[in-house]
């Protein structure tokens, strides 16, 4: 299978440089979260399942999940699970007697499957012909073209740049993501700065936690593992693997980079980051994404 061979891939990296550091890519290394979940994924939630009677706060609910929550950054798939039912649950969108679609098969599908991407989707649709699963399929489909046609143009956060060429001659580099393999190879190659990087893994490669542990855990010492990112996704990855984090706080992405450049990596390197260090920075990142919904705790 395809995906299995693009797990091989990481699995066969063999260390180049004594350290290594895994960085997630939206909302992360690019400016890029904001303007995918709002223009692209929240348009076609509400247009594919019907959600127009309460859009406002459909709208309010996506957002709360892919952008400002502790699921920041989850995969697409759960991420629909997750919205859905926090939008049933609503009193709002139960005054207006709307109807919410049940996304069961969605989740049985997520709950068999680590690789959550369009072409294990296929598969799963191609078996089962489950009605429910072909209009996911559909609307991700759509996130994708309009994706593609929307997203373009935008720059690595300020640092970023900085950052890669400071990092590099000590490091191995590897992008760590949820997102499409070919919306992020086309993302780093449009900014040139692809050559970086010894593999692109996005979400046909399997969990974050699985990509850091095939391509760096037992081959590099845990200490001189690094995963930078801007979600608790990215945080569960590296403490799975029981490797090092690096906040990159949503809202404050100049000066976490900023600070990365000019005190992280250096305190990585030099063995001085475990502990208080990395304890502190992680405390910060996590008063940025609330567990509950402004609508529960208002």
């Amino acid at each position: 299978m395809r995906q299995h061979n693009l797990q091989d891939e990481l699995s066969q990296l063999q260390p180049q440089k004594e350290f290594f550091v895994g960085i997630d890519s939206d909302g992360c290394a690019f400016d890029t979260m904001e303007i995918k979940q709002k223009e692209c994924f929240c348009p076609n939630f509400i247009r594919y399942f019907n959600l127009q009677p309460v859009s406002k706060y459909a709208r309010e609910t996506w957002e709360f999940v892919n952008l400002y929550s502790k699921s920041r950054g989850v995969n697409r798939f759960p991420a629909l699970v997750e919205a859905m039912r926090l939008l049933g649950e609503r009193e709002e969108v139960k005054a207006r007697g709307a109807s919410v679609i049940e996304l069961s098969p969605l989740a049985t599908w997520i709950s068999g499957e680590t690789k959550l991407g369009n072409p294990t989707l296929e598969k799963a649709v191609r078996e089962s012909g489950n009605a429910l699963l072909i209009l996911v399929l559909e609307w991700s489909k759509k996130v994708n073209r309009d994706i593609e046609e929307m997203v373009h143009g935008i720059g690595p956060f300020p640092f970023v740049k900085q950052s890669l060429d400071k990092m590099i001659p000590l490091s191995d580099l590897m992008v760590v993501s949820q997102t499409p393999l070919e919306a992020l190879t086309r993302e780093w190659k449009e900014n040139r700065i692809d050559r970086y990087l010894r593999i692109i893994a996005g979400q046909e490669y399997g969990t974050k936690s699985e990509h850091l542990a095939l391509a760096a855990k037992g081959k590099y010492p845990d200490e001189k593992i690094l995963m930078i990112g801007d979600a608790f996704g990215d945080l569960k990855a590296a403490q799975s693997n029981g490797v090092l984090f690096f906040p990159i706080n949503p809202g404050h992405e100049e000066a976490s980079w900023e600070r990365f450049y000019r005190e992280g990596f250096d305190r990585f390197v030099k063995g001085s980051y475990k502990g208080d260090y990395e304890d502190s920075l992680v405390k910060d990142f996590k008063k940025y994404l609330p567990e509950l919904p402004p609508w529960k705790t208002n």
